[in-house]
């Protein structure tokens, strides 16, 4: 005979306390922060991404707040993005928040003009 077990629960956890449970919630929540790199700035507030996805990213609950308009998104140092969101929904601890627009970053200006395959990259003049 089959139990039903809450999603994500296993026949381990079913016996632990509330207290362990707790705990354990809070030891991996601490881990996702740790090794994220993934962080979304808001003016000069920065929150580590716990979870990211196609359509948006989660936060901690604890310290997000309720975000809407525009955010960047960095991989460690490098700018990834910057994105139109709106917080979505409450999910256990953490905040969703899904993009209405994601624009990826560039370390460059974009080219208003075709450039020709075989232009010369520099300009060398005889200065006799």
């Amino acid at each position: 005979m089959k139990r039903n077990r809450p999603l994500g629960a296993s026949p381990m956890t079913e016996f632990l306390t509330e207290e362990l449970r707790a705990g354990l919630e809070q030891a991996r929540r601490l881990a996702a922060r740790k090794n994220g790199r993934m962080r979304v700035k808001v003016g000069d507030d920065t929150y580590p991404v716990l979870r990211i996805w196609k359509d948006g990213f989660a936060l901690d609950a604890e310290d997000a707040p309720h975000m809407r308009g525009l955010v960047d998104l960095y991989d460690g140092a490098h700018h990834k993005a910057q994105c139109l969101v709106i917080a979505s929904e409450k999910e256990g601890t953490e905040i969703r928040y899904e993009y209405k627009r994601s624009t990826q970053a560039h370390d460059h200006a974009p080219l208003d003009f075709a450039r020709e395959e075989d232009a010369p990259t520099g300009l060398i003049e005889d200065a006799r």
